[in-house]
């Protein structure tokens, strides 16, 4: 499972995305990921200084990705936000397990892992946001441009 910042930036990101190249109040976006305020403008914050998105201030502001949708994957929001989901783990918890010193689960364990990073690899911003974009409309709800 994904730490909730990663899955909040990638919510957050998904529903940016959706408005093509419009920026998004921070507000809005919270209100339409049904994610706290305050900690969406911590991890747009981050998000920031990492170069995923930028901010525009004033009127007509907002944020914007400022990488396209298809560049930045599951894997990449892990990165920026050291989610455990990266790090190498035994299954049975011990110190060390690798290929030199293999627990008895190391095996399945490893192909799992292998198939997970994969998965997060290829699994991109514009996937998620054609997720939110099915949501609003199941929902029938839209996003403040």
């Amino acid at each position: 499972m994904l730490s909730q910042s990663v899955g909040y930036a990638a919510v957050a990101l998904g529903i940016i995305a959706t408005t093509r190249d419009k920026p998004m109040l921070v507000k809005d976006i919270a209100t339409a990921g049904d994610i706290p305020s305050p900690f969406l403008a911590k991890l747009i914050h981050i998000l920031g200084r990492k170069g995923f998105v930028e901010t525009q201030r004033g009127i007509g502001g907002g944020v914007l990705l400022k990488k396209s949708p298809d560049d930045i994957s599951l894997y990449d929001l892990c990165s920026c936000f050291d989610d455990p989901v990266l790090v190498e783990r035994c299954m049975l918890g011990n110190a060390e397990c690798s290929d030199e010193r293999a627990c008895p689960c190391h095996k399945f364990w490893k192909a799992q892992r292998d198939k997970e990073i994969a998965f997060l690899k290829r699994t991109t911003i514009r996937d998620l946001a054609a997720f939110e974009r099915r949501e609003l409309v199941r929902l029938g709800r839209s996003i403040k441009e």
